[in-house]
């Protein structure tokens, strides 16, 4: 039986956009969709750039308007992956007109247009999903399961930091990534470690932030500098709701980390280990064992870690940063057939936005605050 279409349109063509395209292509060849998934359109800054993108990535054909992609009745579902300052006018747009989105996060520069999207978006009855791929990742839904089965006891202490090299160099331009509405490292990958924590340990109720601008000006790529006024650090302490402490931090000029999405979870009965540079694995270490035979025990990702044997049938052979793409990619499609809920919809995406702009008040005004 020949499965209904579900037409793509890709704003924007770089890593992030290559990123969405692997999910899209990979995705219906290990899962089993409702829909066969078609790469309509990519819309990318030149004719020669968004012909060249259709004709490497396998899109039907290239434009220079993402309008064009929001104004094709044929097109069902827009991927933006365009800047962060342009997200909220590109999926407003698409929701207007009645297409289902997927963007990138963050979802917006601020927390009041993530609101303004969100209400857009339940209101038109669209499904929407947020780039938190991370999230898809095996073994944190096994960490996630472990914690909800209480085999980690009460949960007293997290910790979480999302790390990274890319912006080390003060002599780096100046980027979008710079822009003082929504910009910072806090934002840009401190967000996964916010999303992270709540995936695993619950809402978080409070927060003390210290937000930290150490590069003071960076080249603005026309011969003179820049004022940087975002945190080149991020920081913060954490208050749970179900009464558990602990600490994120985000940080894009840690010197030789490339991708360290790391967690740790330490309860009344075991602690769990995580590391994203090494993204098969995660580390338990349980009360229970005896004295003299304790430490943390390797639990290696295998086909027991639903939906890895979709993917190999070995365990130990590792999945891959695309693989995630192609997971995220599955429960939306999903999602948008009605078989699911989404995965991680503008509504969550809100909620990061939220907890980022609260920890850099707090770092502003100086003392705890709650989360609204």
């Amino acid at each position: 039986m020949t499965k209904p279409r579900l037409r793509i349109g890709l704003i924007g063509t770089g890593f992030m956009g290559k990123a969405h395209v692997f999910g899209f292509t990979s995705a219906p060849r290990v899962f089993d969709l409702p829909y066969e998934l078609e790469l309509r359109t990519v819309a990318d800054i030149t004719p020669q750039a968004a012909d060249e993108a259709a004709r490497r990535l396998g899109f039907a054909r290239g434009t220079v308007r993402w309008q064009d992609l929001v104004e094709d009745p044929d097109i069902d579902v827009i991927s933006v992956t365009a800047p962060n300052a342009l997200h909220k006018e590109m999926s407003l747009a698409a929701i207007r007109a009645g297409k289902h989105v997927y963007c990138e996060k963050p979802l917006a520069p601020l927390a009041q247009d993530a609101l303004e999207m969100s209400d857009a978006a339940e209101a038109a009855g669209v499904k929407t999903q947020v780039g938190f791929n991370y999230l898809c990742n095996p073994m944190l839904g096994l960490a996630r399961e472990m914690i909800a089965a209480g085999e980690l006891g009460e949960i007293r202490g997290y910790r979480g930091i999302h790390c990274e090299d890319y912006m080390a160099d003060a002599s780096g331009a100046f980027t979008f990534r710079h822009d003082p509405a929504g910009g910072g490292a806090l934002a840009d990958i401190g967000s996964h470690a916010l999303a992270t924590a709540e995936y695993l340990c619950g809402p978080i109720a409070s927060v003390m932030g210290d937000c930290v601008t150490v590069i003071q000006e960076r080249p603005d790529g026309k011969g003179a500098t820049r004022k940087v006024e975002v945190d080149d650090i991020g920081r913060a302490f954490l208050r749970f709701e179900s009464g558990a402490t602990g600490s994120i931090e985000g940080n894009w000029i840690a010197t030789g980390r490339k991708m360290q999405h790391d967690f740790e979870v330490y309860g009344t009965k075991g602690a769990l280990a995580f590391s994203q540079e090494h993204f098969n694995v995660l580390n338990f270490f349980n009360t229970d064992d005896a004295r003299g035979r304790q430490g943390f025990r390797r639990i290696e990702a295998g086909p027991d870690h639903a939906p890895y044997g979709l993917f190999c049938v070995a365990p130990g052979h590792q999945l891959g940063f695309n693989d995630l793409k192609a997971i995220e990619v599955a429960g939306y499609v999903n999602a948008i057939a009605g078989k699911s809920p989404e995965p991680f919809n503008f509504r969550k995406g809100l909620r990061i936005q939220t907890l980022v702009e609260t920890i850099q008040a707090s770092s502003r005004e100086k003392h705890w605050l709650d989360v609204t």
